[in-house]
């Protein structure tokens, strides 16, 4: 992706100098349950936060940890900005374009452990949106796990579909999408409740492929780009995950989709970015 010396977002919040207490140490077996069952947390991040301070007795702080960022981290970091930058603008378009308005979000970068709005989260839930807060939260250390544990090509623009795919929650949440299918939920069955989640995390998806749409008409991406957003969704895909991690697969238990949905959502949005080709419900209604 074609980023340096483009415009980056002052909605950074850095705090990856920052040490994530007790919490951050939580790591082994405790990550990889959070990990299975909340890869790209998408706002049930917070309900894992119970479950995570009863089994570690403790709930997450921050302190000075007097540690300076690398030139790479430094860089990492200019690139977030930029990547955040364009969905800044393009969602800023796209609302204005249907008389709406779009309130930029924040994104906050961690190492560790992280306090929230919607309580304290470890680096192991994976990359997640909060809407208490209206911010996004990230450690970058997630996307070597994503190609070490999950198979994923890696290179920078997985790294730009995780920020569309998060901040298409943050859209989701403007529009009142997340409201609508957290009332749908009540009094379903676990299964039929995981069938919205699917819903909602896909169409998540999809606007990450048109955040891609539109970046592909400013000439900032790079040959290989949309294969390395492919690659990531296939990788976070509920069945691939499931099979890695656990062995099997069950089909009821999905939060997020398969990985052939996540990608077919994906490049669905890419290819057409239009907004109104991206209900993921309709086969709910």
């Amino acid at each position: 992706m074609k980023w340096i010396g483009r415009r980056q977002s002052d909605n950074v919040e850095d705090r990856r100098t920052l040490s994530g207490g007790k919490i951050a140490a939580g790591g082994g077996i405790i990550g990889i349950i959070i990990l299975l069952l909340n890869v790209f947390g998408g706002e049930n991040a917070q309900l894992l936060t119970p479950v995570l301070e009863q089994m570690q007795g403790n709930q997450s702080t921050q302190t000075e940890s007097g540690i300076p960022l690398t030139k790479e981290e430094e860089e990492l970091g200019n690139f977030v900005r930029v990547n955040l930058a364009d969905n800044e603008d393009v969602w800023g378009k796209i609302f204005t374009e249907n008389g709406k308005e779009y309130i930029n979000p924040k994104l906050v970068l961690f190492k560790g452990a992280v306090e929230t709005a919607c309580g304290g989260a470890s680096s192991a839930s994976g990359p997640f949106y909060c809407p208490s807060d209206q911010k996004v939260y990230m450690d970058l250390d997630f996307f070597e796990e994503l190609k070490s544990k999950f198979g994923a090509e890696g290179g920078d623009f997985a790294i730009s579909y995780v920020i569309a795919h998060e901040i298409g929650h943050h859209v989701q949440n403007l529009l009142g999408t997340s409201d609508k299918m957290r009332r749908a939920q009540g009094g379903k069955s676990e299964a039929q409740a995981n069938k919205l989640s699917v819903a909602l995390e896909l169409q998540a998806d999809f606007y990450a492929g048109v955040l891609a749409h539109y970046q592909k008409g400013n000439n900032v991406l790079d040959d290989g780009d949309i294969e390395e957003a492919l690659s990531a969704a296939n990788a976070v895909g509920d069945d691939a995950i499931q099979s890695k991690m656990q062995g099997q697969i069950v089909p009821d238990s999905f939060t997020h989709g398969t990985s052939e949905q996540r990608m077919y959502w994906f490049k669905k949005g890419y290819e057409t970015g239009d907004l109104k080709q991206g209900d993921t419900f309709k086969d709910l209604h």
